[in-house]
């Protein structure tokens, strides 16, 4: 796979009221995302995976380091990306049709193509006929379904995901794991996602990098060489336990007895 995205010793530090020194939220981050690749930041609460995730979306200023994506530097919010908020802020006001083009008026082309593209994603997301609907009237799987089509429906080149799935009850999770993959496969669509899940980590990606608690660093990348398409049963094979126990191991939970 072409290269996509360098992040190269990337850091994050903020002044907080109070403290003489600010605070590191990450610190020397650097990694290389291919085209078309399924990326997951894992790492446990307030370790910075948000963070670099918004810094990477042009949301958020670093203060060292730098990111390019397709050789451009990232300086600011880009046209051409795709974000999926852990708070879906859908408009409960608007209809789910509405909600999916709502950045499309911000952009400036809604127009038929345009509603066309937002119909044939409720119809992927298993949403066709309810586009008329409002959020309140769907249930949280629908209702995340709807914010990924939004995130969707002007083809971004990089969708960025901060823990969309961690509000789901587990069977709706692994229900949109599996969408999410389809999605993914149909549309090539470059994925970056933040996670404090083992499991969902090594179950969507390609490559998994694993952070330290605050200030954050990447102190193991996996490669998950599992292969596609993705079922359920993988979840219990033993090439699946090899990696979650490697990234179990990369976060602290347990460590494995030496030989000898």
């Amino acid at each position: 796979m072409a290269a996509f995205g360098v992040i190269d010793k990337v850091g994050m530090a903020y002044e907080s009221g109070g403290r003489k020194a600010p605070v590191v939220a990450i610190e020397e981050v650097s990694c290389t995302i291919a085209d078309g690749e399924f990326v997951a930041l894992l790492g446990p609460s307030g370790c910075g995976k948000t963070t670099l995730l918004r810094i990477v979306a042009g949301l958020v200023s670093k203060t060292s380091g730098t990111i390019q994506i397709r050789g451009k530097e990232v300086t600011g919010p880009q046209r051409d990306f795709g974000f999926v908020f852990q708070s879906l802020n859908l408009l409960p006001w608007r209809s789910v049709l509405d909600n999916v083009l709502f950045p499309m008026e911000i952009l400036g082309l809604r127009n038929a193509a345009a509603v066309a593209r937002a119909q044939e994603l409720l119809e992927m997301v298993g949403l066709a006929g309810l586009g008329r609907s409002r959020p309140s009237q769907l249930s949280g799987g629908m209702q995340q379904r709807v914010a990924l089509c939004r995130a969707l429906i002007h083809k971004p080149v990089l969708l960025l995901m901060d823990e969309p799935f961690g509000a789901l009850d587990e069977l709706t999770r692994m229900e949109m794991h599996d969408l999410l993959l389809n999605i993914r496969a149909a549309t090539k669509t470059t994925v970056l996602f933040v996670t404090h899940s083992v499991s969902e980590a090594i179950y969507l990606s390609d490559q998994v990098l694993v952070f330290s608690r605050r200030p954050g660093r990447i102190v193991e990348n996996i490669k998950v060489d599992l292969p596609y398409p993705r079922r359920a049963q993988i979840r219990y094979s033993e090439a699946f336990t090899q990696l979650e126990r490697r990234a179990s191991e990369a976060l602290g939970v347990f460590k494995c007895a030496m030989p000898g």
